[in-house]
């Protein structure tokens, strides 16, 4: 059995540990276990994480693009939201569900776990 790289699988939405069973039930729900290696994904949590690295990468990119356009070819504002805002809306959730199957992956790579009361 050939070692798969955790963060190649997390990203493209399989279980980083075996890399054959999917990492998400629904869109962004993170399944109880693999399917093909039995691991257990339901205790890894990622919180805001990928939700904060995506707004800030689909952020840049937009604003900066919208002020570009805005200054390099004079557009109006309408066509700035009309070509802008759905520009955002693709970029975030296009970039949603491999953000967190990366960070996932980390987790599990770097076999992290809840920090307990005792721990603090």
């Amino acid at each position: 059995m050939t070692k798969t790289n955790p963060y190649a699988a997390g990203a493209r939405g399989l279980c980083p540990h075996c890399g054959e069973g999917y990492l998400f039930e629904g869109f962004l729900k993170v399944s109880r276990q693999c399917e093909a290696c039995g691991f257990e994904l339901g205790k890894f949590e990622t919180g805001d994480g990928a939700a904060t690295f995506v707004i800030l990468i689909a952020g840049t990119v937009c604003a900066f693009g919208a002020l570009f356009s805005m200054f390099a070819w004079n557009w109006p504002v309408w066509l700035l939201l009309i070509v802008w805002l759905p520009a955002v809306l693709v970029i975030a959730l296009g970039l949603m569900r491999p953000a967190k199957g990366l960070m996932v992956a980390a987790q599990i790579a770097q076999k992290a776990s809840e920090a307990g009361r005792a721990d603090v």
